[in-house]
C-alpha cells in the first residue's frame, strides 16, 4: 500500500507526463504538416508551418519537454528542407 506522499507524487506524474505527451505531440503534428507543404512544393504554406513548429520548438525547449539540443536540430533540419525548397 503507497503512503500518501507516494499517492501524490504519482498524480503529479500522471498530470506531467499527460502535459508533456500533448505538447510532444502537437510539436510532432505541426512538423508533419510542414513535411506535407514541402512535399506539394507549397512555399507559403511551407514558410508559415516552419514558423509555427519553431514557435512550438522553442516553447517545449524552453518547458523542459525537449532538450534545448534537440530542438536546435530539429529547426535546422527543418529550415534545411525549407532552403532546398526554395
Amino acid at each position: 500500500m503507497a503512503n500518501r506522499s507516494a499517492e501524490k507524487r504519482e498524480r503529479q506524474n500522471v498530470k506531467r507526463r499527460m502535459h508533456n505527451r500533448m505538447i510532444k505531440s502537437s510539436v510532432r503534428t505541426q512538423i508533419k504538416k510542414f513535411d506535407a507543404a514541402v512535399q506539394a512544393k507549397d512555399k507559403d504554406a511551407a514558410k508559415t508551418a516552419m514558423d509555427l513548429s519553431f514557435k512550438l520548438l522553442d516553447s517545449a525547449a524552453s518547458k523542459g519537454v525537449l532538450h534545448k539540443n534537440t530542438a536546435s536540430r530539429k529547426k535546422s533540419r527543418l529550415y534545411k528542407a525549407f532552403a532546398k525548397l526554395a
